[in-house]
């Protein structure tokens, strides 16, 4: 009976040194994200955090922005940016090339204000008709989205004729202020950008023929304090479990 008691004794007195080791695995992933890709962290880094006793310090904003800030040095154990913004710095040696992986993707969509007119994009020619009746255009000039669609008026041969209308602003929560405030009729956005809460919605996915797509590609940094969680992060949100809350914030599996 004495022996039992005593092996008892050592066990509850050995529990929290046994517990001691798990506490001190957890940690403060930081993430640099791009905005294209909120919505759905949003909803799967609380999920990370409950499923691995991690915690993540999650910096949203435009993924050029970020791109600027690692250039300059900034500290970070994994991003999320556009694919030619992640491959730039596995050259430079900033980010580890082999835990590079796409997440999702978007396509472009239209906007206007809730209420107001939606037409035909349903063909590139009706997509152009739209762009030159519109009293005026919106979109996020640093954004990957925004670049897209200045290179598309571009192969278009539409930007001088559209460029009196044209309105850019710095980021996606402006381009919808624009529309909502009528500041302008119509806006440009990845379809997973496009918040109907903000007081705009949808007029529908640019077509096919003219449709591109922004990229949100993870890759952890070289000099990442927590290297191996970060590697984790990205298991997370590349699990076929993910795929269901990207899929209903308007984008595709990577």
């Amino acid at each position: 009976m004495k022996t039992r008691r005593t092996i008892c004794l050592a066990f509850a007195l050995g529990l929290p040194l046994a517990l001691a080791p798990m506490k001190a695995q957890a940690a403060e992933i930081r993430l640099l994200c791009s905005n294209g890709l909120r919505e759905v962290m949003e909803v799967l880094a609380p999920q990370f955090e409950r499923a691995s006793g991690h915690k993540l310090i999650i910096s949203f904003g435009l993924a050029a922005a970020f791109k600027r800030q690692i250039d300059a040095g900034e500290a970070f154990d994994m991003t999320v940016l556009t694919p030619p913004l992640i491959d730039d710095l596995i050259k430079q040696g900033r980010v580890v090339a082999d835990t590079r992986a796409v997440i999702a993707r978007s396509g472009m969509g239209l906007l206007t204000r809730k209420g107001g007119p939606k037409p035909d994009i349903a063909t590139a020619d009706a997509f152009k008709r739209t762009l030159v009746n519109a009293k005026s255009i919106t979109y996020p000039s640093e954004g990957a989205s925004g670049i897209y669609f200045v290179a598309l008026l571009d192969r278009l041969a539409m930007a001088e004729t559209l460029k009196p209308k044209l309105k850019p602003v710095p980021n996606a929560a402006a381009v919808e202020a624009t529309i909502v405030k009528s500041e302008a009729e119509i806006g440009i956005l990845p379809l997973s950008e496009i918040l109907p809460e903000h007081g705009v919605e949808l007029i529908g996915p640019f077509p096919a023929e003219v449709q591109g797509y922004i990229v949100m590609t993870a890759a952890v940094s070289a000099n990442a304090k927590q290297a191996g969680p970060a590697r984790e992060l990205i298991k997370h949100l590349t699990a076929p479990a993910a795929v269901p809350t990207i899929k209903a914030k308007g984008m595709e599996p990577g």
